[in-house]
């Protein structure tokens, strides 16, 4: 399988980071994040929550300092969107997502399944794709009860040493989410094990992303 590889690797590469909760962004893509930082020597990460209550607040601060190393860490934005109720805020949504696509220029963004099945989750992908026109976007997937995941078709190979540290994070940061049936790391593994099968990864752990508009050179 050809391994494609995102700008010059030589060059600063600027990574946009959009979750519509707290720990969205380290499930759908903390260990692409990991490998990236492991493989590049010029990275900026930008790291953006939507919604979320002080306390999760501090969980996502801790969450993205575990996942971003310092050097490489940019900006940290959250929204107050009410959590469950993004469509009824759509009007504010755009307002927030104008003055960000204005604020950052990213090269890459990583953002939410335009096919997920939560509500916060479709207008934010929504939000994203009617604001970073012309970028290249990678839509991340969360596993959930209600299900939804699809058939993605890019992937990132991740080493069992970031998918560890990856799942380590999820389960030592966001205590408040550990009375979830689903929020375990048999499940954040599971995942990762099904997509590392998918692409013949060397570890057999891989995050997935769809790709729905890309432009190779």
């Amino acid at each position: 399988m050809l391994d494609l590889v995102i700008g010059d690797a030589k060059k600063s590469l600027r990574i946009l980071c959009i979750g519509a909760h707290c720990d969205d962004i380290e499930i759908g893509c903390g260990g692409a994040l990991l490998e990236l930082q492991r493989q590049r020597s010029k990275l900026l990460i930008d790291w953006i929550v939507l919604s979320g209550s002080a306390g999760r607040r501090d969980e996502a601060l801790r969450g993205m300092r575990a996942i971003v190393r310092r050097s490489c860490r940019g900006q940290l934005r959250f929204g107050d969107f009410p959590d469950g109720r993004f469509p009824a805020s759509y009007a504010e949504l755009k307002d927030y997502f104008s003055v960000l696509g204005k604020s950052i220029c990213p090269d890459l963004v990583l953002a939410h399944e335009h096919a997920d099945r939560h509500q916060d989750h479709r207008v934010t992908n929504e939000m994203v794709w009617t604001t970073f026109r012309d970028h290249t976007i990678l839509e991340y997937e969360i596993p959930k009860w209600d299900g939804g995941l699809g058939q993605p078709n890019v992937y990132v190979p991740v080493s069992r040493a970031s998918a560890r540290r990856k799942v380590d994070t999820l389960l030592r940061t966001y205590r408040s989410q550990a009375d979830k049936d689903w929020f375990t790391g048999e499940t954040f593994m599971s995942l990762l094990r099904l997509r590392g099968l998918e692409c013949r990864s060397p570890s057999g752990l891989a995050e997935a992303f769809n790709g729905r508009k890309l432009r190779l050179r």
